[in-house]
């Protein structure tokens, strides 16, 4: 198998996942990534990857024709997430139109490889998108939302109140996270649904105000901040 493509600069330590139904494939992009340097981590469907922690990978290569759901239906979700939009896509595909191309860099795509693809191109390829978005990834990385004594770690997907590093699911993260970047926006449950549960998942409305009333008993006197509009939603009250 081919690998060491990369010199010892670009050996940094990213986290890549690797979604492929060809379970081979799969295996043979792990190894030779990992040879790299880079932490893999595989997933033979979209369904499969939805439940991973997706918000702490680096790059995603995502296969576009699998069973079930498609990589441009897994990359339309991720994007629309506000954990995972910023995490740059790059295509594996057996497609390669160029209204398949085009479909691929409108969802966000920042690369699209055809198959049959040499894993020296794909080396390359990956490394190309890492130092691209490297500086605006260490910006969203070092990003902390912060009101007050509330503050969340955008990198480390983390909330501390006051100092303290309070545990939070990647639901309540997700939701206290659009609700802190746009302080006093109502957003309705459905919006809320919209934004941070996956699209194929059934969500109740009282499903956002248990995720809700969790949240405001975690972050302790900040959780006057988190009101209700009665008839609209929820809004962060700064």
């Amino acid at each position: 198998m081919e690998h060491n493509y990369s010199d010892n600069n670009d050996r940094k330590s990213y986290r890549i996942l690797v979604v492929d139904d060809e379970q081979d494939l799969c295996e043979i992009l792990r190894f030779n990534l990992e040879a790299e340097g880079y932490q893999v981590v595989t997933a033979n469907s979209a369904e499969e990857a939805l439940l991973l922690d997706l918000g702490s990978f680096n790059l995603l290569l995502l296969d576009v024709m699998m069973g079930g759901m498609s990589g441009y239906t897994l990359a339309s979700k991720l994007k629309q997430m506000p954990v995972t939009a910023n995490i740059p896509i790059i295509f594996l595909t057996a497609r390669d139109s160029e209204n398949d191309m085009v479909t691929g860099f409108n969802i966000g795509a920042d690369d699209y490889i055809s198959k049959p693809f040499s894993l020296r191109e794909v080396m390359v390829r990956i490394r190309a998108v890492l130092r691209r978005t490297q500086d605006a990834g260490d910006i969203i990385e070092h990003k902390v939302l912060k009101y007050q004594g509330l503050e969340m770690d955008l990198s480390r997907k983390t909330v501390s109140v006051d100092g303290e590093d309070v545990p939070f699911t990647k639901t309540e993260f997700e939701l206290l996270h659009l609700l802190l970047e746009e302080r006093g926006r109502v957003f309705s449950r459905q919006e809320l649904i919209d934004k941070v549960w996956p699209k194929d998942v059934m969500v109740l409305d009282r499903t956002v105000d248990v995720n809700i009333t969790r949240m405001r008993k975690k972050i302790g006197r900040f959780a006057k901040c988190i009101v209700t509009r009665l008839g609209f939603g929820y809004y962060f009250d700064a």
